[in-house]
């Protein structure tokens, strides 16, 4: 019998001889076999196991965890998950100290009375936080919940796995310790000052996963009243990789961004943050799209051209960059000879690029390579480094260009696991910092 579906099943036990026994026997008898088992937790009156099943189908899966579930009073199914569950399973991020306490020396030097020294050097200069603490390497990552992936507002709770994600590639990638900060609150007002209030432990604030229209206002306001860089990654993240893949698309397709029309269909937080990219990169003619007044007439006090309908984008510009989450939003005959055609929405796009070349598009791709953990990690980076108290439109736009000359001949954009473009976008974003400083 092929046993191909591996599941960890999270189980607990009371602590009474025997009772584990009974589970692995039910296991085995209904067609499972165990592999490994990981005690989770052992406490007086019960204990919490991991224990990883493989067996043929959903069906013979589901007879085990039931059975497991009747072979003794009080045994308690907590999870089945599969392998990406199990890959979040704890969590995917701890806190870890830098030094070794090993002897009453080293805990006089770490703590106290050692301590105190450092503290009164802060004191006098409180600039010195950066270099004697984890303050400047450090990166809080702030979501209300509100805008969790493409799923929407389902909670700050829920959003904790994407928030730990962000952590780890800002571990990984550039050796920053990024905080998840869950708010319970949607609040422009709320949400502000409880940054202000905590943003002396970081170095930096990355706002994530914070719904239009109300993220707009969080980081205007946060922008003006904190005195460290702060970034929406999903407006401006999204924005820096999309103008790379744009500079690339442009260069496979011989079209010169500047002088081109560009439309943007979909006006949210990524369609707008991507429009005023453009503009601040150079484009001359940036036109946009979308169904809510509110986002149209943010476009035009951008500076930005509204137009009626995709239809008329589509017709009239020579770029069409489209992020709705409308699937089949584009018609195939909708396309112009010649047209760049990015469309970004995942995992369905408004057009499949496959279509959009048979229609005559000179160059098209989708949405599932444009991902901004290409930009976020180096860019925080290079502030840091740098020192410096905001990210500004150059900055981000080095970014993209150190992408762009990342990127080998063909690619869309280049590898994100490729730890050579997160440490060019840090030197690009660093040396405009610094620049600025001089």
């Amino acid at each position: 019998m092929a046993r191909d579906l591996l599941r960890n099943i999270i189980v607990e036990i009371p602590s009474i001889p025997g009772n584990f026994a009974k589970v692995a026997t039910v296991i085995g008898e209904l067609g499972g076999e165990i592999g490994d088992i990981k005690t989770i937790k052992m406490g007086t009156m019960s204990t919490v196991r991991d224990i990883s099943v493989t067996c043929s189908s959903k069906v013979v899966l589901e007879q085990i965890v039931e059975g497991m579930k009747n072979a003794g009073e009080g045994i308690d199914i907590l999870a089945v998950s599969d392998d990406v569950m199990h890959a979040h399973e704890g969590g995917k991020i701890h806190m870890t100290s830098r030094v070794d306490v090993r002897s009453l020396a080293d805990l006089r030097r770490v703590y106290t009375p050692g301590v105190a020294n450092v503290c009164l050097e802060i004191e006098k200069n409180p600039d010195k936080a950066r270099y004697f603490t984890s303050i400047g390497n450090s990166v809080a990552i702030v979501t209300d919940g509100s805008a969790i992936l493409g799923l929407g507002n389902i909670g700050p709770v829920a959003g904790m796995p994407v928030m730990e994600g962000k952590a780890v590639l800002f571990d990984q990638f550039v050796g920053i310790s990024g905080v998840p900060i869950l708010l319970n609150t949607s609040d422009p007002d709320e949400v502000v000052e409880t940054v202000k209030h905590i943003h002396q432990s970081f170095g930096a604030i990355l706002l994530e996963d914070i719904g239009s229209p109300h993220c707009f206002e969080i980081e205007e306001r946060l922008k003006k009243e904190l005195q460290i860089p702060v970034m929406h990654d999903d407006q401006h993240g999204t924005a820096v990789v999309t103008l790379a893949a744009a500079l690339n698309a442009c260069r496979a397709a011989g079209v010169d961004l500047k002088n081109a029309v560009v439309g943007q269909i979909g006006l949210g937080a990524a369609g707008l943050a991507i429009s005023r990219m453009m503009m601040e990169y150079g484009v001359k003619e940036m036109w946009g799209t979308d169904r809510q007044e509110e986002a149209t007439n943010r476009l035009r006090e951008y500076g930005g051209t509204v137009l009626n309908s995709v239809e008329e984008i589509m017709e009239k510009c020579d770029i069409v960059i489209a992020t709705t989450g409308v699937e089949g939003l584009i018609k195939p005959e909708m396309v112009r000879e010649g047209q760049v055609i990015l469309a970004l929405s995942n995992p369905n796009p408004e057009i499949q690029p496959k279509e959009a070349l048979k229609a005559g598009a000179a160059y098209a791709a989708d949405g599932r390579l444009v991902n901004n953990v290409l930009g976020f990690p180096g860019i925080f980076r290079g502030v840091l480094n740098a020192g410096a108290s905001a990210i500004t439109y150059p900055m981000m736009i080095a970014a993209a260009e150190a992408i762009v000359s990342s990127t080998k001949q063909g690619d869309l954009v280049p590898h994100p696991l490729d730890p050579s473009v997160h440490q060019m976008v840090a030197h690009a974003v660093e040396r405009v910092a610094l620049s600025n400083h001089s």
